[in-house]
């Protein structure tokens, strides 16, 4: 009965633990792979706007869905590359949910 209970207690702590795993892989991403143009904060670096890179801050932004803002990240979007097959569609969507976090 106490091995059930222990088992019970840590994988309860576990799957409380996924979401911030999954929130720091998030983030990594975005570090790895969007940073360089959109800017530490979303509002796109110097050379990242010379080459229209979005401010993730911008009402034009904001309005998109999810799904517009995951189907820009797969297909490319102008200068963006795609990442259709460099990222998974679960990667994508955390990349997605980390760039609302970006708001003012």
């Amino acid at each position: 009965m106490k091995a059930m209970i222990c088992t019970m207690s840590l994988g309860m702590l576990l799957a409380a633990a996924i979401p911030a795993v999954a929130a720091d892989d998030a983030a990594a991403l975005y570090k790895s792979k969007c940073q360089v143009c959109h800017g530490a904060d979303g509002k796109g670096t110097a050379a990242g706007q010379k080459m229209g890179a979005k401010d993730f801050q911008s009402p034009e932004v904001a309005k998109q869905s999810d799904a517009e803002l995951a189907k820009a990240t797969k297909e490319g979007k102008g200068k963006m590359p795609k990442y259709d097959g460099k990222l998974t569609k679960e990667q994508i969507d955390s990349v997605v949910q980390f760039i609302r976090t970006l708001k003012k």
